[in-house]
């Protein structure tokens, strides 16, 4: 528990004073936001932010994980380290994109194709490692089997062991795609991703706790855990929760700074990550359902346009919708922080259900 507090504090602490650090220099080397002409036209006061903020997270988040082993003398897991991985990877992704933006002055980055080929080559590598370095209990970091709140009884191991990899590499690319992206798609107003992902990040730390707490390692039982290193995913989940919390004191409205995509798809991909390794693949769905709610209104506006020619909404993603209706920019954002907070406490609520109905 000492590790998870000192991760949580450090990566805090490196993220509240290291940001304006990081905005003087991205103001020096004229690193600012190319803004959409085609968007509500009360962004374009906001032209010329610095922007690739994530970075800061990703270091603080970094930093404070090997802190805190540091600390109190644990050795780093390899379940740990392959969440650091893929927030990383992704990070590095965001980064060429937004560099791409920034260095053009356009609000295209890397090319479609390419961004998700990036995107692919990082989930596919992550993919792969978790399958492996199995433990003195045999347990590997990921498994084959579908979860929602632990394993279900849906393998894609059906077909074979090799047919069962590609298979979890092609899910576990679905996971990573879609949590990085609705992420990123929620990146639309001060304050608002960084917000969200601060509770759900606060989730997975329970959730590690509980598990670690619960785990058929060191405390079997007839609804114990099979999750390899719970108490390491928790210390990564503190490490990005305190991140978050502090850039949001410069990324809240007035933002002084955006994380940009190098933020979004870094911290959708450290969420997608600790869903895979704590099993609970179907449960970010719910505890990440802003984030899902945001991407299906895009989702449903592309649909509507191209078979109707009609649009759902005046704009997509859900939040511009809002803007454009008169909404302002801070009372969408604490509005959209309570549905975030009411979708996390659902998840919790149903991971907490689960232990309860299953140990009665």
């Amino acid at each position: 528990m000492k590790a998870v507090l000192i991760a949580a504090v450090v990566s805090l602490v490196l993220s509240l004073f290291g940001t304006p650090t990081f905005i003087r220099f991205l103001v020096r080397r004229g690193y600012g936001q190319f803004i959409r002409d085609d968007g509500p036209t009360s962004h374009h006061t906001k032209r010329g932010t610095p922007t690739m903020g994530g970075a800061v997270i990703v270091l603080a988040s970094l930093l404070a994980y090997a802190l805190a082993h540091l600390l109190t003398g644990q050795k780093p897991t390899v379940s740990g380290l392959l969440v650091l991985f893929l927030m990383a990877g992704m990070g590095v992704v965001g980064f060429l994109d937004d560099y791409i933006k920034i260095s053009k002055q356009r609000s295209l980055g890397l090319r479609s194709r390419q961004k998700l080929a990036a995107q692919t080559l990082v989930a596919v590598v992550f993919a792969v490692l978790a399958l492996e370095f199995p433990n003195g209990s045999f347990r590997t970091p990921a498994s084959t089997a579908i979860s929602f709140v632990r394993d279900t009884p849906v393998n894609l191991a059906f077909a074979g062991s090799v047919l069962g990899v590609i298979l979890f590499v092609l899910w576990a690319n679905l996971i990573v795609a879609g949590t990085s992206n609705g992420v990123n798609l929620t990146d639309g107003l001060d304050g608002l991703a960084t917000g969200a992902s601060v509770m759900v990040f606060a989730s997975y730390v329970l959730i590690g706790i509980w598990q670690f707490n619960q785990n058929c390692q060191w405390n079997p039982g007839t609804k114990c855990y099979e999750v390899r290193d719970p108490h390491d995913l928790a210390i990564v989940a503190a490490a990005g929760m305190g991140a978050c919390f502090g850039f949001l004191w410069w990324n809240a409205s007035p933002a002084k700074i955006f994380m940009g995509d190098t933020g979004s798809l870094a911290l959708g991909g450290a969420l997608a990550g600790l869903a895979i390794l704590t099993r609970t693949e179907l449960l970010v769905v719910i505890l990440g359902g802003l984030f899902v709610t945001v991407t299906l209104s895009v989702i449903v506006q592309v649909v509507s346009f191209k078979t109707t020619g009609r649009r759902v909404l005046k704009m997509a993603p859900l939040q511009h919708h809002f803007e454009l209706m008169g909404w302002q920019e801070v009372t969408i954002v604490i509005r959209f922080w309570i549905i975030a907070g009411l979708f996390v406490a659902l998840g919790l609520g149903l991971f907490y259900a689960e232990w309860v109905v299953g140990a009665a």
